[in-house]
């Protein structure tokens, strides 16, 4: 299986580690540790010769409650590091869900536009579909980014995550985007309880049945905090767990915030898996 992208044909043959570059003040993990232009890059590097395989840069923290961020500011904040990143010879991917800034990345150079709304916002698929190779990573998201937590989802969430998914990667394929530009996200900790979220895991298969790669995003989140009972700064052996869980349950992608740990975790789980065939 293959992720189209701008610059990049991805085979997802074998799982690949997204690394996270937040150039943000307020992200619940890293907010603020790669503000400067010059540290953002100095991370990206540090990432890829940990062996990421691709790079997603955020200029808005999407941790529950937190305020919407004006575009100049967003502009400001990654337009420079993409300039920068795609001379780095991986795929770089974006995570925003503003037309302007996708454009403004994309004619960068930027291959990847990773949108937690699943351009669902105005002008997004307009955006992309002015760059008819660019990957594209649809999120499923309950409620927003400021409420999605005070009133999380209700009940069983596989079938509403399914259904929405589905809808959304159909929605895009009748608008000309071909299938294999696109990978899904079932979204932990937006707008889920911790059991809806473990519950998605346990059940990823169900949703690997709509024919598209998956992405897990379980790094650091809060979920693993509550079974754990640990902070943000000492969850890496619970997202490295999470990530091998997500892989092995058929998971296309992770993205983490702990590549060297991560990839050295899947390097074990691979030489098992070349003894299976």
């Amino acid at each position: 299986m293959l992720w189209q992208t701008s610059r990049f044909d991805l085979d997802l043959t074998r799982p690949r580690v997204m690394g996270i570059v937040n150039v943000t003040p307020d992200s619940f993990f890293d907010g603020g540790q790669h503000a400067s232009l010059q540290a953002a890059l100095r991370h990206c590097e540090r990432l890829l010769k940990d062996g990421a395989d691709i790079l997603d840069i955020g200029g808005e923290s999407t941790r529950p409650g937190s305020p919407a961020v004006p575009l100049e500011v967003e502009l400001e904040r990654v337009v420079p590091l993409v300039r920068e990143a795609v001379r780095l010879g991986v795929p770089v991917s974006v995570d925003t869900y503003k037309h302007e800034v996708m454009r403004a990345v994309l004619d960068l150079g930027a291959d990847i536009v990773n949108d937690i709304w699943a351009l669902r916002q105005p002008g997004a698929v307009q955006a992309v579909a002015s760059h008819p190779r660019c990957g594209l990573c649809l999120m499923h998201m309950h409620g927003n980014p400021q409420t999605m937590q005070a009133v999380p989802m209700e009940g069983d969430p596989v079938p509403p995550v399914l259904s929405f998914l589905e809808h959304q990667a159909l929605r895009l394929q009748g608008m000309g985007v071909e299938k294999p530009r696109i990978v899904l996200d079932y979204g932990i900790g937006f707008g889920k309880t911790v059991e809806q979220n473990f519950a998605l895991l346990a059940h990823q298969t169900e949703l690997l049945a709509l024919g598209y790669p998956l992405l897990a995003g379980w790094s650091r989140k809060s979920s693993l905090g509550n079974v754990t009972g640990l902070a943000a700064q000492d969850r890496l052996a619970p997202s490295v767990a999470a990530a091998l869980l997500a892989v092995e349950r058929g998971a296309s992608i992770v993205r983490v915030h702990d590549v060297r740990e991560t990839v050295a975790a899947l390097a074990v789980w691979q030489a098992m898996q070349n003894q299976t065939h």
